[in-house]
C-alpha cells in the first residue's frame, strides 16, 4: 500500500490555495521546518508568519486577522494546538465566531519520540467541548488534499487534526470528501468497526484477519468528530447490532464518547472501546506505542472476537 507524506500535501494544498486567495495567512510557532510549511514563507512572505514559541499569541492573533477579513490557518502540533490554547480557541476564536482554521499536527502515538509532554491524547475531547467547533481526525494525504478547500469555505472554527509525517493512503485519487458525513469503506454484518484517523487503515488491517475466520465486519470512515454523522452510525449499528470504535484518542473525550452520545439516544447497542484507555503517553516509535496502548490489528481481531461471543 502507497504510503504519503501528510506534511508535504498539507504544505502544497496550502501553497496552491494561497494562489488564488490572498486573505490566506499560514502562522506558524517555531515549528515550520518540522510541520513542513517554511518553503511557503519564500513564496508568500507577506502571508506565512512565524510567531515563535508562543502558541497562545497565535490563536489571538489568527483571531484579530479573522475579524479584519484575513483567513489564518495555524499551523502547530497537537499539544500546542489544544491544550495550551484552549482558552484562546474558546473566546477569542469560537465565542468571537471568528473563522480560524487550525492545522494540528503530530496526532496522537504519532508524536513518537517527543514523548508524553508532545503527545496530546486528549486533544479532540477538548475541542469538541468548545462551542461552534468542528473536529476533524484526517485519515490519509487523499483525503487532507480534497479536504482543505472544503475546509477553507466554511465560515468557523475547524480543528484539523493529522499525521505529520508518512501514513498509509486509504483514498485514491477518485474519492470525494464531504466535510460533515462519513464513508462505509467496507460492509459487513456481524459488526460494525467505526474508526477515524490513522486507525481506519488499521481497521482495514484487521479486516483481513478477521474475513480469514469468517468474520463478516463493517468499516466505517468517520474523520468528522464533531459534528458526528449520526445517520450512517446509527443505521449500521442497527444492522450489526455490535459496534467497535477505533481511535489514536484517550476513549475519554474522543470518538467513542461521540458514538456512545448517539447511540445512548437513538439505538442502544454494545459498544466496544479501542484507543489510550486513560493513559499519558511516552517516549517510542509509533508501531511500538500502538502496540503497548493495544491499538494494533490484533487488538482488534481479539476485542472484535470478544464481542461476538
Amino acid at each position: 500500500m502507497a504510503v504519503t507524506e501528510m506534511r508535504k500535501v498539507l504544505a502544497d494544498t496550502l501553497q496552491e490555495m494561497m494562489k488564488t486567495d490572498d486573505r490566506i495567512v499560514v502562522m506558524d510557532a517555531d515549528l515550520a521546518t518540522a510541520n513542513g510549511t517554511f518553503g511557503l514563507r519564500k513564496v508568500y512572505p507577506d502571508r506565512a508568519i512565524d510567531v515563535g514559541i508562543s502558541e497562545a499569541n497565535m490563536a489571538s492573533m489568527a483571531a484579530g486577522m479573522s475579524a479584519y477579513g484575513m483567513k489564518p490557518y495555524i499551523v502547530t502540533f497537537t499539544a500546542f494546538a489544544s491544550r495550551r490554547i484552549a482558552d484562546q480557541l474558546a473566546i477569542s476564536c469560537s465565542y468571537a465566531r471568528q473563522d480560524v482554521k487550525i492545522i494540528a499536527t503530530d496526532a496522537g502515538v504519532t508524536a513518537q519520540t517527543n514523548g508524553g509532554t508532545h503527545m496530546s491524547l486528549e486533544d479532540i475531547g477538548i475541542v469538541r467541548s468548545i462551542p461552534g467547533t468542528v473536529v476533524l481526525d484526517l485519515i490519509d494525504g487523499v483525503q487532507l488534499k480534497k479536504a482543505l478547500p472544503v475546509i477553507h469555505d466554511y465560515k468557523g472554527v475547524v480543528y484539523v487534526r493529522m499525521v505529520r509525517k508518512e501514513t498509509p493512503d486509504v483514498f485514491d485519487d477518485s474519492y470525494e470528501f464531504d466535510l460533515f458525513k462519513g464513508k462505509c469503506i467496507k460492509e459487513g454484518k456481524d459488526l460494525t468497526l467505526i474508526a477515524t484517523g490513522m486507525m481506519v487503515h488499521e481497521a482495514l488491517e484487521a479486516d483481513k484477519i478477521l474475513q480469514a475466520e469468517g468474520i463478516d465486519a463493517e468499516i466505517i470512515a468517520i474523520h468528522c468528530i464533531k459534528p458526528l454523522d449520526e445517520d450512517i452510525v446509527v443505521q449500521s449499528a442497527k444492522k450489526t447490532g455490535k459496534v467497535m470504535t477505533l481511535e489514536n484518542h484517550n476513549i475519554h473525550g474522543g470518538l467513542y464518547s461521540a458514538v456512545t452520545e448517539v447511540l445512548a439516544r437513538k439505538c442502544p447497542v454494545s459498544v466496544v472501546p479501542i484507543g489510550i484507555q486513560d493513559h499519558f503517553g511516552e517516549v517510542g516509535k509509533t508501531r511500538f506505542l500502538m502496540e503497548k496502548y493495544g491499538l494494533n490489528k490484533e487488538k482488534i481481531v481479539e476485542e472484535a472476537k470478544n464481542l461476538l461471543k
